[in-house]
This record gives structure tokens, sequence and C-alpha cells, in this order.
């Protein structure tokens, strides 16, 4: 199978590695970090100018009309500088699922802001990552008027203190529906929490929240469409913290050659001796099959393919190979790789981080395996 890039893709890669090379610098990352929202508003502002948040919104509404493996490209180009802003919360948790299930009121309300860089979105999917049905952790009453009421807590929700709204998956009598929660209407509460890697993610708390109908983004009924939203939504969301991985272990190795380059041992470089080189080669075999598994992952997304099995292959290589690659560099490093404020620990917080999202390796072989086995049950039955 060809995963050449095409022109267009090398431009994004291209233009976006430029805006992420020229405008953040680990200082300047150390400084975001000690800010109370941790974001780089300027860096947000550059890449919107650039038209970079727009890549996969339609084209009626301001955007590119490109695809999952296009907005992959552009957060590997993220992983390499590991840039405090919320490429993978708006763009994939939050824009995605509005440009691909909304309605067209909900899409012309929320995706200019998104491309001019107005509005920033999230989604809560860690219940859905913690249950081995992706059951939401949120239930949903029916309400007033054909609304709902909110109830229940989703932990750890992606730069939320941000989002103007928040992609919330509901569990209705009705079955499953995803709901545009705003963070700051009566009856939500954000509890501010610190992740691994020094972002933001607060815990919401739905307490008697009130949702019209109008922000239902999908489902609830018999056809199940609120279910085969959500599915769509994680599957995206786990092949875009894959791509994102790939940039963060790609930098971190790079890195880590120049500084075994330029430290020497015994009168040598470090790079010269085999130890070095094999750990090195090992970390670029790793980054390697990483890749390739998301970009088929994007690719059967974006073909109208079923994606989801090859979504938690990807996921697994991410987190597994992933953790392994951001260990050795740090490793290679010495002494030096132990020193917090030195820039190669923030790769490997980036990476530990990423590996755990969603569900860590062993989730991913699990609920693979499970749903490899119901569908042999399934044809047997027949």
């Amino acid at each position: 199978m060809d995963f050449s890039l095409t022109e267009e893709q090398l431009a994004v890669s291209e233009v976006a590695s430029g805006i992420f090379a020229g405008m953040t610098d680990p200082g300047r990352i150390a400084e975001v970090e000690l800010g109370e929202d941790r974001f780089d508003r300027d860096l947000w502002r550059g890449l919107a100018r650039a038209d970079l948040l727009g890549l996969a919104v339609p084209e009626p509404f301001g955007g590119a009309g490109y695809g999952l493996v296009e907005l992959g490209l552009l957060l590997e180009s993220q992983g390499t500088a590991v840039a405090p802003v919320p490429l993978w919360a708006t763009l994939v948790l939050g824009a995605l699922p509005i440009a691909r299930f909304g309605s067209e009121a909900q899409q012309r309300r929320w995706l200019p802001g998104v491309v001019s860089g107005d509005v920033l979105l999230t989604a809560s999917l860690s219940g859905c990552a913690s249950s081995p049905t992706s059951r939401p952790a949120v239930r949903a009453i029916a309400g007033a008027a054909g609304g709902w009421v909110l109830e229940g807590t989703e932990l750890a929700v992606p730069q939320a203190h941000l989002a103007a709204r928040i992609v919330v998956p509901a569990l209705s009598p009705d079955g499953v529906l995803l709901a545009l929660v705003d963070p700051r209407a009566p009856g939500a509460t954000l509890e501010r929490a610190v992740t691994t890697n020094r972002e933001i993610h607060p815990h919401l708390h739905l307490s008697g929240l009130a949702l019209a109908a109008e922000d239902v983004l999908a489902g609830p009924g018999p056809a199940e469409a609120g279910r085969d939203a959500l599915e769509a939504l994680v599957t995206a969301a786990t092949i875009g913290l894959c791509a994102l991985q790939v940039g963060v272990c790609e930098a971190a190795l790079a890195r880590t050659a120049d500084y075994l380059n330029t430290r020497h041992q015994f009168g040598r470089p470090l790079s010269t001796f085999q130890g070095t080189m094999l750990k090195a080669a090992d970390a670029a075999i790793d980054i390697e099959a990483m890749r390739v598994t998301w970009q088929n992952a994007a690719w059967r997304f974006d073909s109208g393919r079923a994606s989801s099995d090859a979504a938690r292959v990807a996921k697994w290589q991410a987190s597994e190979r992933g953790q392994r690659a951001v260990h050795t560099t740090q490793h290679l490093h010495g002494g030096m790789g132990a020193d917090i404020t030195y820039p190669i620990h923030r790769y490997f917080l980036w990476g530990k981080q990423i590996e755990l999202l969603l569900g860590g390796p062993s989730a991913q072989l699990a609920r693979l395996g499970s749903d490899i086995a119901a569908r042999a049950t399934a044809q047997v039955g027949r």
C-alpha cells in the first residue's frame, strides 16, 4: 500500500512545520506553561492566519475540506514542537463531529469561528474510554420541549476551560446522544486538573443541566445514530493521538541524535558506540511502525471504510512503541535526561500522556480482541 503524500498534503506538512519551528522554542513553551491557561494564543493566531485551523472544515464554512489524514499531519508537526495549543481538542474532538454530524445551523454557528481561531472546542471521552462497552458516563433524562437534562461527571476533559462548547456523549433511555454543552451554563461546573504533560484537562460536573433540542449533535434513536457518531468520534480522536505521538517521538529522537553527536566519551562521539546506535535505530523503527499504522487508519476513516480496528492497532503501536521510544531518548541523554527542566523531559511527559489517553496498550488489545471475537461469534450464528 502506498502512503506517499500528495502535493497538497506535503504543503500542509511544510507550512505547519515552518510555523511551529518559527514560533516555538523551549523557553517560550516554559513561559506558556507558567500561565493560567497554558495556551499559546500567539501561536494559535499564527495557525489561523495560515488557514491551518480549517483543514477539515467543509468549504462552505470557510475551510479547506480536507480530512483526518491532513489533520494528522498538522498534529505530527505540533508533536515535534510539543506546542501548548488545543489542536487535537478543537479540530478533532470538536470541529470534526460537528462537520460530520451537526445540523447546518450548528455548523454555521461554530465552524467559521474555528477556522478564524475565535472558537475553541473539545469533547469529553474519558468515560467512554474507561468503559469496555464505550458506555457514556453522563446520563440524559427527557426534559421540556424535546430537550434533555444531563447528570454525571466526565474526568479530564482536554482544555475544557478554554472551550466554547464541549461535545458530551450521554446515555438516554432511547440510546446514546452527543450533546453540545456550554461549560459555563447553569448546572455545569469545571474543576481544574493538570495532566502529566502540564496541560489543563478539567473535570466536568453536570448536575441538572438543561439541554435544548437544538444542541443535540447526534442521536438518540432506534437507528443507533448516536452510538455510531460516538464510535466515529472515538476512532478519529484515537487516530489523532497516534499522529501526535509520531511527531513527539520523531523530534525526541532528532534531539537525541544531535546530543549523541556532540557529546564525547573516550575521545569519540557517543553516537559512534554500538549500544547507542542500536537503541536509536530501534526507536527509529518504532516511529515508522507508528507512522504507517496511523496513516492507514486515517485513510480508512476518510474513505468511509471500517476503521475502528485499524485505529486500535495504531493506538497500540503509539502507546507501546511510543513509550519505548521516548524512554530510550531520555535514557540516551544520561544524567541530562533526568533534569525536568531540560527539553527532552517534556517529550517524555507528552509521550507518556499520549500512551494512556483513551486507553493504553492493554486496553486496546482487550477491545480489539473482544470485537474480533464478537464478529466471529455472530458469523458462526448465521
